[in-house]
């Protein structure tokens, strides 16, 4: 072989090695360069609305994240996942997801968009792409001390003598009384309509139960949750969870924030 085909050969060496190192140092930076969600969007349920976050969202805020409360109309499924998308929108980063009950369709539904790298179910529902919220009941029974009562109009509420013990055991009278009376109607037909797309099987999903929650079977939210691959935690707690154990809600929050991160790299 000629001195110039040996140094030809060299070269070429050289330069794939070099490109080779290259690349392997932009995927190192890459990885490197992933960081945990710094937002956190917060979405309530039926018979509520944001305000019931408060704690969650002082503790997260304290914590150093951005903190937005979605208020959804809870006129159709359609409309809260606008609602929802439009808090998305105004991220500047990565998001974790949150939802309480029927938010928990909500960040179903709404979770794919491409800002969100976790969801957390708070005591909630997890529908699959095709089903409806109302069939996550099948099979189940609702304790008896969750009762609601269907205005003319078509739009639900928890009755109201019963609003304590079926929604917010746990709390102060006083704390369960502003609950109900602020409690915000949906309208039920919401439960009958299909989704189009299913978040968690496409993003880490963790999962809060509240094990003395009223509002659900707790064999359907082990159900749910278990279905969806979620992380779970379990806290004695009723349906108004997320108001009366905020910082176990918020713990679970950071985590998804932190593991959620640490997957991707």
């Amino acid at each position: 072989m000629s001195r110039q085909a040996i140094l030809s050969a060299v070269l070429a060496v050289s330069a794939t090695a070099g490109l080779s190192d290259l690349a392997s140092a932009q995927t190192a930076r890459s990885t490197s360069d992933v960081k945990p969600a710094r937002n956190v969007v917060l979405v309530h349920g039926a018979f509520a609305d944001g305000s019931g976050w408060r704690g969650v969202h002082d503790d997260l805020t304290k914590r150093g994240y951005r903190v937005t409360i979605v208020q959804n109309p809870l006129t159709s499924l359609a409309d809260d996942v606008a609602a929802t998308r439009r808090a998305l929108a105004q991220q500047d980063g990565p998001t974790v997801l949150v939802g309480h009950s029927w938010g928990g369709t909500v960040i179903t539904e709404a979770g794919v968009d491409p800002k969100v790298t976790a969801l957390v179910y708070v005591s909630a529902l997890s529908p699959d792409a095709g089903e409806t919220t109302a069939q996550q009941y099948t099979g189940f029974a609702t304790p008896p001390e969750f009762v609601l009562d269907t205005l003319p109009d078509g739009f639900g509420i928890v009755r109201p003598d019963k609003f304590k013990a079926g929604f917010a055991a746990d709390a102060s009278d006083a704390d369960a009384a502003f609950l109900r009376d602020s409690q915000v109607p949906i309208n039920m037909a919401s439960f009958g309509t299909k989704l189009q797309n299913a978040a968690w099987r496409s993003r880490p999903s963790w999962a809060v139960i509240a094990t003395d929650d009223k509002a659900f079977d707790q064999r359907m939210l082990q159900s749910m949750a278990k279905r969806i691959g979620a992380s779970v935690t379990e806290v004695k707690a009723s349906h108004a969870v997320f108001m009366t154990q905020a910082k176990v809600v918020a713990d679970v929050v950071h985590r998804a924030a932190q593991q959620s991160a640490q997957a991707a790299r």
